[in-house]
């Protein structure tokens, strides 16, 4: 198993790199989507966030809600690492139950925003970066997602920087280029994912 982590800055097109290589065959793990799920109605993950921050945190369905979660802890370091210490564990264990559930040769790939900013290169047997320029992302994230520029600005400079997701890259994956390119490219890399893989079984044999 090659044990891949995923990363880019917001507006960056990660989400596309991740469906590209999944239709080449690669697991993804996506611990955005596992940290809703792991705070759904009914879960033990969201009894204990309306533990900490009240009851205030659902919407009327009883889910939760997270633009007001998110108005609380964003503006404040200690409450988002309280929802963290809740969040993170087991969004850990069940990346950990879907990777055990792969198969033995397979190319696991973690999709993982933060990846960067937490440090978490040493977790993984190698590192993708998607990247593009910041004009590039700002023009995404108006044009693309509606966003103000000034809302868009504030997100980027909240990430880590260009140059220290670069800095952890393994591989770097432009995605400056036309969609026919982008396909080129994360073919190429998937070749070399594979290769690893195999290289990686034929070591563990």
């Amino acid at each position: 198993m090659l044990k891949v982590g995923l990363t880019g800055g917001i507006g960056a097109g990660k989400s596309e790199v991740s469906r590209l290589l999944v239709a080449h065959g690669a697991v993804l793990i996506d611990a955005d989507r596992i940290a809703r799920e792991v705070v759904a109605p009914g879960t033990p993950g969201l009894a204990a966030v309306v533990d900490a921050f009240g009851e205030e945190v659902l919407a009327a369905d009883g889910s939760l809600d997270r633009p007001r979660l998110g108005s609380i802890v964003f503006a404040d370091p200690e409450r988002l690492a309280v929802l963290n210490s809740i969040v993170h564990p087991l969004v850990g264990a069940r990346s950990r139950e879907l990777e055990a559930a792969a198969v033995e040769d397979a190319v696991v790939v973690h999709d993982v925003p933060l990846l960067a900013e937490n440090g978490l290169a040493p977790l993984y047997d190698l590192v993708i970066v998607v990247d593009v320029s910041p004009e590039t992302q700002l023009d995404r994230l108006v044009r693309l997602r509606g966003m103000t520029e000034e809302d868009a600005r504030a997100r980027m400079a909240a990430q880590a920087t260009r140059e220290k997701r670069r800095e952890i890259a393994d591989i770097v994956i432009d995605n400056d280029v036309p969609l026919d390119d982008l396909r080129r490219r994360v073919r190429e890399v998937w070749e070399e994912l594979r290769r690893r893989a195999h290289a990686a079984g034929t070591e563990q044999e």
